[in-house]
């Protein structure tokens, strides 16, 4: 703490356990918890063993291991070599409890839009729409 107000300054957590609260819950801060792991299967194990999926980041020289763990993660957003890049028409949202639903996007319009089907017979002829 300093200055004004409580802040936490950039912090790198060592020796993390799966079970610990920091591995478990969201830190939102610039606060990194390292977990080691030693096979890809363990890494997404890891990855997949919160409550939370709003986003993850996979860093790798093989883009293939990349793009395998990027697969099995149940993240909304997953960036690969990068971190917190983004556009405003890729969808933002989590998984689980990191929340319902999807920002941005042509997938956010879906979350404010009511849809009705209406049906109707007219005389010889059937027709429909979709209403929104």
């Amino acid at each position: 703490m300093g200055g004004r107000g409580m802040f936490v300054e950039p912090t790198v957590v060592t020796n993390v356990a799966r079970d610990m609260a920091i591995a478990r819950e969201e830190v939102f801060g610039p606060v990194l918890s390292l977990l080691t792991f030693k096979t890809l299967d363990e890494a997404v194990d890891l990855a997949n063993g919160t409550l939370y999926g709003l986003s993850a980041g996979v860093w790798s020289r093989d883009f293939t291991t990349c793009l395998a763990a990027a697969r099995r993660i149940k993240a909304g957003t997953i960036w690969i070599n990068t971190f917190l890049e983004g556009h405003a028409e890729l969808p933002f949202g989590g998984y689980r409890e990191s929340g319902i639903g999807r920002e941005l996007g042509r997938f956010a319009t879906e979350d404010y839009t009511e849809s009705k089907a209406l049906h109707m017979h007219l005389g010889e002829r059937s027709e429909w729409w979709l209403a929104q």
